[in-house]
């Protein structure tokens, strides 16, 4: 992946933290744009359209949450929070409102790195699929030209990295795929060990795709194995 061209904001309020990452990521080839505060992260995303949005969970006025659910409202661009609220329910809630990946401070740099890079290779690759592409499969349909995906024609609003998981599912309905296999194919080698990413993504792509996502008819468990998809 072509790092050079692709542009990062940052939306911090810590000023010392903007410096040091900043850094570091133009160092590894990316071009940063910073903001202090919500509200002009969102000014600067109207201005730049950035490739990616780092963003921070506690900032006055405006926190990452509600910033999130307004950049969500505008665009499905990546965004990653990088914050010190790393409990499993701040987790959650990070990917409940759309991000595509959530790291706890403190962090490695070597580690943000590799996961920036991961998900623009998700987003590369969705972009990167023949334009004549559509999956059918029951009532949805992934029209990969147009990066949509529809439920009884209704569109279904997914994060880049919902769409990639759902794209991976489609592609092989009936399929098992074991939490490994899954997760190397959507997300990448480099998380292979990481299952949890699975579980937590399987959880919010329910919400999103099953009329009861208690008791899912699409995306089904199978226990002892993994998952697989049906129409």
């Amino acid at each position: 992946m072509k790092s050079q061209s692709k542009q990062i904001l940052m939306i911090d309020d810590d000023v010392s933290l903007h410096r040091l990452l900043g850094q570091y990521l133009e160092d590894a080839g990316f071009i940063m744009l910073h903001a202090e505060s919500g509200q002009k992260g969102l000014k600067i995303l109207f201005e730049h359209r950035p490739d990616l949005i780092l963003l921070d969970v506690m900032m006055p006025k405006m926190d990452g949450w509600e910033t999130c659910r307004r950049i969500r409202e505008l665009t499905d661009v990546p965004i990653i929070f990088l914050t010190a609220k790393g409990d499993e329910p701040d987790r959650l809630q990070g990917f409940r409102l759309g991000a595509d990946d959530y790291i706890a401070k403190p962090f490695s740099f070597p580690e943000l790195i590799a996961r920036v890079e991961a998900v623009l290779r998700r987003v590369a690759h969705s972009a990167s699929t023949p334009n004549d592409d559509v999956l059918v499969c029951g009532p949805f349909r992934l029209d990969r030209a147009h990066h949509l995906v529809t439920r009884d024609g209704e569109p279904l609003n997914l994060t880049p990295t919902e769409y990639r998981l759902l794209e991976v599912l489609m592609e092989r309905p009936g399929v098992v795929f074991s939490q490994e296999q899954l997760v190397t194919a959507a997300w990448g080698p480099e998380y292979a060990d990481d299952t949890g990413y699975i579980r937590r993504y399987v959880w919010h792509l329910r919400q999103k795709i099953e009329p009861n996502p208690d008791a899912p008819q699409h995306l089904l468990t199978e226990r002892g194995f993994g998952y697989r998809f049906v129409g």
